[in-house]
């Protein structure tokens, strides 16, 4: 049984994912598009497909040393991902599709994921109480300025963040240190008075209980944690009224 907690000072929010949603996880838009695209994959499975995706994706993003270059990036990484995951295929001696159908696939996650998103339920009136509440809110999203910033506006999240952190405005994103600490700054709080909810378990729960906050992993598709999952989270949610309980 999890335990309640107060109200902390602040709270610093993920964006995509954890306030705005899509129609299912990447799994399951991956899985859409791949039985969209059967025909040019076979005689690759849609199932198959997705899998390597998913295994390429995991490798992408695992890596540090390429991570902060993609999440700017983010259409261009899910082409790279596709074209790996066909690579690996080829690899094992699987036929796969001509470059081209990879393109494709990416290009129509990104535009489904862009046009499918909507907001969470619940949440914007969780920040609007907490606001009145007097609790201190900072979003932080990782990725470029343009489209993260055309997010914002889109659901009309600026009014309710006293400090919107866009990784492509300030030069730096989670899970780096400073992803955190500046927005602690902007908000006039410590690590042991702020809380840290979003859905990535490095970036929103590994990384910021290393500086000491309390962090909340937030399980908004019901996919429950991974099995064999090292990361241990806080407290883990389902939705973003969960936080008034």
């Amino acid at each position: 049984m999890q335990m309640m907690r107060p109200l902390p000072r602040a709270i610093l929010f993920d964006m995509d994912d954890t306030i705005l949603a899509v129609s299912g996880s990447a799994r399951v838009v991956w899985t859409r598009i791949a039985e969209e695209f059967a025909a040019a994959l076979a005689p690759l499975s849609p199932a198959e497909i997705v899998t390597a995706i998913e295994i390429q994706s995991q490798r992408l993003w695992s890596d540090t040393a390429w991570n902060r270059e993609w999440r700017v990036r983010v259409a261009e990484a899910r082409r790279h991902v596709v074209a790996s995951a066909f690579a690996m295929l080829r690899a094992a001696e699987k036929t796969v599709p001509a470059p081209v159908v990879g393109d494709l696939m990416a290009d129509r996650f990104t535009l489904n994921r862009d046009n499918e998103l909507s907001v969470f339920p619940g949440a914007h009136e969780t920040l609007d109480h907490l606001k009145r509440l007097g609790v201190r809110l900072a979003l932080i999203t990782n990725g470029a300025a343009e489209p993260q910033r055309a997010k914002v506006i889109r659901f009309a999240l600026a009014e309710r963040f006293d400090h919107v952190q866009i990784e492509g405005e300030h030069g730096f994103g989670k899970p780096e240190e400073r992803a955190y600490t500046h927005a602690m700054d902007a908000l006039g709080v410590g690590p042991h008075e702020t809380w840290m909810v979003g859905d990535n378990l490095e970036w929103e729960i590994v990384a910021p209980q290393r500086l000491g906050i309390y962090a909340i992993w937030y399980d908004g598709y019901a996919t429950g944690l991974p099995a064999d999952c090292p990361v241990r989270p806080d407290r883990i949610i389902r939705s973003l009224p969960e936080l008034l309980s």
